[in-house]
């Protein structure tokens, strides 16, 4: 689905998908795109910042609090880092900035595409990741991911993830200790994307811990590594390490 209410540009768009051999639909304002949604739900919503009736950010912050899970993709004039990420930390997952080259956004919905139906296909069958259950789902204590069901739990209580929150959440639940530098968390989110900002992870790490975390402004989850990137680790394991060294000490400071 395409929401843009410049009409020239909206046919512009929608020629090039259509080329591409996908179906689009248009609408020109965003009170109409949510119905839209909400009565047919697409596989990605192209969606313009500035429209009547209701704007892009607004369309998007409904979408995700209603817990829907549709790819987005910003088209957006307001060229400042700032103003991009916002976008972001409603959960967009990619942007395109004004003016921009069609060919560009077809490809760039391409790769979307294709990362969301890898995250959500079925897993090949392999020897179980660490951290991995028989049904091809990941534990790291509490937290559970699910790829194939596109599931992620905290203690039994549901997490709604937008899909670039997914990706990052499953490939470091794959890997559990390991440090994810800021690149790598970005080529699971766009691939080697020039446009992208390792501030993009940010944010999505930033909207994870609300969701996963107790308290997330000390998270004991998903933790920062400073210098280096994130990780993602078991708590309980890691007081029960911290707490066994600490004995350690005491012991050897009694002797």
């Amino acid at each position: 689905m395409v929401a843009e209410d410049d009409t020239k540009q909206a046919e512009l768009v929608r020629r090039y998908l259509e080329h591409e051999g996908h179906t689009v639909t248009v609408v020109e304002d965003g009170r109409t795109a949510l119905e839209q949604v909400r009565h047919r739900e697409p596989d990605l919503l192209v969606l313009d910042v500035m429209m009547p009736r209701a704007d892009g950010l607004d369309v998007v912050r409904i979408l995700r609090a209603e817990g829907r899970e549709v790819l987005v993709m910003m088209l957006t004039a307001r060229s400042t880092e700032d103003d991009l990420l916002l976008g972001l930390d409603l959960g967009a997952d990619d942007y395109v900035t004004k003016p921009f080259s069609p060919r560009e956004l077809v490809a760039r919905v391409r790769t979307l595409l294709r990362r969301n139906r890898t995250s959500e296909g079925p897993a090949p069958a392999a020897d179980p990741a660490p951290g991995a259950a028989k049904d091809g789902a990941m534990s790291v204590g509490a937290l559970r991911v699910d790829p194939d069901r596109h599931e992620v739990s905290v203690g039994g209580t549901p997490v709604v993830c937008t899909p670039g929150e997914f990706r990052i959440l499953a490939a470091m639940a794959a890997e559990p200790d390991r440090v994810f530098t800021r690149q790598r968390l970005l080529e699971e989110l766009h691939g080697f994307d020039k446009y992208i900002s390792g501030r993009t992870v940010d944010v999505h790490v930033m909207n994870l811990r609300k969701k996963i975390e107790r308290a997330p402004r000390r998270p004991d989850r998903l933790l920062t590594v400073f210098g280096v990137g994130y990780k993602l680790t078991d708590p309980a394991r890691t007081k029960r390490t911290d707490t066994g060294t600490n004995a350690k000490s005491v012991r050897r400071a009694s002797s």
